[in-house]
């Protein structure tokens, strides 16, 4: 039997040979798959096992949380529910110091909540935000940053599809998780408004927003402006409520509220606002599979990657060396972290997290952490990740909505890098941040 790697376990081979066809450029899905195959071939068990595997990974029902929520969130964006939320925030917080910022940042959370896809988000609001941003005149660099970091939270603000798969390979209640995510979430973002002072707004182009992007009802008060544009968007803003709503009141569960949200948001499409249309639908739907269809190609292939790594008792020999590097939790911990951040620089949060936490989770347990606490710490690691270069798929995103060079828009994320590592070194002091809402039984 031929040997890729002489000498070394089948377990260590499939990761070096995961790594290398990275690098060579090969999907990720496929890099999984391909690596894992080699291994189990090596081993000796018959491929036929594969299929089983990819069938018993995937039938998850939590897992059926993921496509809904991309398609609820897709449908917010399409059926101009977005666009209304947009508008009512500009009119009510516009005017403040920092302006658009503000708007973009504060969109960017409501939007999580809605969502919970980091790229989808970019996808969905970015044009809106960032040419409001340039309007008022802020560097296009640094508008695009800020779409990719908030964005990027939608993966730490609940309903959150990080925070799925994180209960499902953790064993963990997603209604605590989506709950403890709550503060963190809005820690992160008002992390965000301290990256103001990188950015210059050019004078003299406040009064431009008006004029090339008019707002309805520009000549009436303020207070009536106001109503009118939450009016407008009552029924947008209502969908966090709605979804969380239900969830914490024990109406249905986070899985059942993706499918709840995909139903809400056809029902103010096509009842309410009148924009649901045939053609948008079929758009809608045609965009929500291919990005559920990425997701979950992942999650098959990683099912492979994560029985070899059961099987070779990978977790075993890579947790012991976790917990032989210190006798210093906080050292360890400071490792962990790490090794997320770099590995979110290479690969999107699922991979991450199929990789990682089978081997993380009996070092968490092994400590005495707390699941939930550690579960919110790796979503803002990973959400850190997405505007992380080289592989930062949020960068990529937003370099195609502004089409700048990825360079620039990596440069305009810098700002937002530096406060959100910060944010996670708070994070990760002070769990409480965390637990505050789950009371003293959690």
């Amino acid at each position: 039997m031929y040997d890729l790697f002489p000498g070394l376990p089948a377990g260590t081979e499939m990761v070096i040979l995961f790594f290398l066809l990275l690098a060579l450029r090969v999907p990720v899905a496929f890099s999984l798959g391909l690596s894992a195959i080699y291994a189990m071939w090596q081993i000796g068990f018959g491929l036929e096992l594969a299929g089983d595997l990819i069938a018993t990974g995937i039938t998850k029902f939590s897992l059926l949380a993921i496509p809904f929520f991309i398609l609820a969130g897709t449908l917010m964006g399409s059926l101009g529910i977005a666009e209304r939320m947009i508008r009512f925030f500009r009119v009510l917080i516009g005017a403040t110091p920092g302006g658009m910022s503000v708007v973009g940042t504060t969109v960017c959370l409501f939007w999580g909540a809605v969502s919970g896809s980091g790229p989808a988000s970019v996808a969905a609001i970015g044009p809106m935000i960032i040419k409001g941003m340039e309007e008022d005149g802020y560097p296009k660099a640094y508008a695009a940053g800020l779409v990719c970091t908030g964005a990027a939270l939608s993966i730490v603000i609940p309903p959150s599809i990080g925070l799925v798969i994180y209960g499902v390979i953790a064993e963990t209640s997603i209604s605590h998780l989506f709950l403890a995510a709550i503060l963190p979430g809005l820690f992160m973002g008002v992390m965000m408004l301290l990256t103001l002072p990188f950015a210059k707004p050019q004078s003299g182009r406040a009064a431009a927003l008006e004029k090339l992007s008019p707002m309805p009802h520009a000549d009436k008060p303020y207070g009536q402006r106001l109503w009118l544009s939450f009016k407008d968007s009552f029924w947008g803003l209502m969908t966090p409520v709605v979804i969380l709503g239900g969830i914490y009141s024990g109406v249905f569960t986070p899985t059942e509220a993706a499918l709840v949200a995909t139903v809400y948001a056809l029902l103010v499409g096509g009842l309410i606002y009148r924009t649901l249309t045939l053609d948008g639908l079929y758009n809608s739907l045609s965009n929500a599979a291919a990005s559920s269809a990425t997701v979950m190609l992942v999650v098959a292939y990683a099912s492979l990657f994560g029985w070899v790594v059961t099987v070779e008792d990978l977790v075993g020999s890579y947790s012991g060396a976790l917990l032989g590097l210190s006798g210093n939790e906080g050292v360890i911990l400071l490792v962990i972290m790490l090794i997320l951040l770099i590995a979110g620089m290479f690969m999107d949060a699922v991979t991450v997290m199929f990789i990682c936490l089978p081997i993380f989770m009996p070092v968490v347990r092994e400590l005495g952490w707390d699941p939930v606490w550690f579960g919110v710490l790796v979503m803002v690691n990973l959400a850190i990740g997405l505007i992380t270069p080289p592989v930062g798929i949020n960068l990529y995103v937003a370099a195609n909505v502004t089409r700048l060079p990825i360079e620039r828009v990596a440069r305009g994320a810098m700002p937002f890098l530096l406060v959100c590592l910060i944010g996670l070194a708070v994070i990760g002091a002070f769990p409480q941040l965390s637990l505050g809402l789950l009371g003293p039984a959690n």
